[in-house]
């Protein structure tokens, strides 16, 4: 399964588990986790995962369940769920451990590795980890997060003998939006992921172009923004809280942007 829109489940806290309920309830089918207590309760996830499917008579395959490693420079240390002081190896297997325990699966369709390690030769080693979970069968497909030096992800790829499937980055002017990375994802057939897709670009939901097209599709600003990503092959984050933006969002492939729409937009990234 390739989604085309993801549920975001950061900063939910004690929502957690109610967000996801209602997130795939409304059609949500790709759920994005971490296990990283500082800014997920990975546990709460696989608590509305799990209702969710019952309510809603899904199986398991239905779904498509990302976590993420996350580093100890990305952990609060006294909620850190590894032993920081293990080698790499060691806090990677124990992470995947936690977040099949806490997701309640025995497979994630994506890991990604939250933030780049330094140096290099500790990223590798690393991503040897991840190689060998995809050969385990543990996970589907892996990936990698807060990349944004193109030169550096380029150099994993090259090195990788599993290749990485998904880059996930903030959405935003102050990486020209990727344009670079987002252009070796599309000759690599590597998923570009976006985050703080809406937080990070009010100067673009407002701008003349996305609010005259709000009103010639009858849709709402950030879904006309959605859409346009979408069509530039880049899988948004969503991780909204309301009922009603989910399915203002969840509607967006009901119309499709004109191919000048999409280059008036694009022309202002």
């Amino acid at each position: 399964m390739k989604p085309t829109m993801i549920y975001g489940t950061a900063w939910k806290k004690d929502k957690t588990a109610a967000l996801v309920e209602l997130a795939i309830g409304q059609g949500f089918r790709a759920i994005d986790t971490a296990c990283q207590p500082k800014h997920y309760n990975e546990k709460l996830v696989g608590v509305g995962v799990q209702r969710a499917l019952a309510k809603n008579n899904l199986a398991r395959e239905d779904l498509f369940l990302q976590t993420k490693f996350t580093p100890p420079g990305g952990q609060d240390p006294s909620t850190i769920p590894y032993d920081p002081a293990d080698p790499i190896e060691k806090q990677i297997k124990t992470s995947l451990a936690v977040s099949k325990e806490n997701l309640q699966t025995d497979y994630l369709d994506s890991l990604v590795l939250h933030s780049p390690i330094s140096p290099f030769s500790a990223l590798e080693k690393a991503w040897r980890v991840f190689e060998g979970f995809v050969r385990e069968g543990d996970v589907k497909q892996i990936g990698i997060s807060n990349c944004y030096d193109a030169d550096l992800f380029k150099k994993l790829y090259e090195v990788a003998t599993i290749k990485p499937k998904v880059l996930q980055n903030r959405f935003y002017a102050t990486t020209s939006y990727d344009k670079e990375l987002r252009a070796f994802c599309k000759e690599n057939e590597i998923s570009y992921q976006s985050f703080w897709s809406l937080s990070a670009n009010p100067h673009l939901l407002g701008s003349k172009e996305v609010l005259e097209l709000s009103v010639k599709y009858q849709k709402t600003a950030p879904a006309i923004f959605y859409r346009f990503l979408t069509h530039l092959g880049i899988t948004p984050l969503n991780g909204t809280t309301s009922l009603a933006h989910m399915r203002e969002d969840l509607g967006i492939f009901s119309f499709t942007l004109e191919e000048g729409e999409i280059e008036r937009i694009n022309a202002l990234l």
